[in-house]
């Protein structure tokens, strides 16, 4: 019997963009990447990315945040499993132009309008039933 020669492990070709998406520490978690892509919040290329997709050193993402803000992002180098978090943020290089005079602003009102409408409890049941009806989780 003759013995096949086994394949060496090098660099991946291509890595899943939710996994990417979590060990880059773009997302808290890999589920969170997964609800993003498949949000249409993560756009890859120009197109709209499912978390099942690879990514490739030199592809483009661009990735919805809230309040309308928009990340840009360039893919450096991959990994498929966690790293620390100063190596986390040379996989990419992160192309948002800074924000403007204006988007500051707004954003402290937002968070100071965020401070005082906040609930000062948790919602009851009642609450939460009628919460989750309104949002169409029934």
């Amino acid at each position: 019997m003759t013995k096949t020669a086994e394949p060496e492990h090098s660099a991946p070709s291509g890595v899943r963009l939710d996994v990417w998406l979590d060990v880059a520490c773009l997302f808290k978690t890999r589920a969170e990447a997964q609800r993003a892509c498949s949000g249409g919040k993560v756009d890859v290329n120009g197109q709209a990315a499912k978390p099942h997709r690879l990514v490739h050193v030199g592809d483009t993402m661009t990735i919805s945040r809230p309040m309308g803000r928009r990340q840009l992002i360039v893919v450096k180098a991959l990994a498929e499993t966690h790293i620390p978090k100063a190596e986390a943020r040379t996989l990419y290089d992160d192309r948002t132009p800074p924000p403007s005079p204006e988007e500051i602003e707004m954003r402290r009102l937002e968070r100071i309008y965020r401070a005082t409408v906040t609930p000062a409890r948790t919602p009851g049941k009642r609450e939460r039933r009628a919460l989750r009806e309104l949002k169409g989780k029934v």
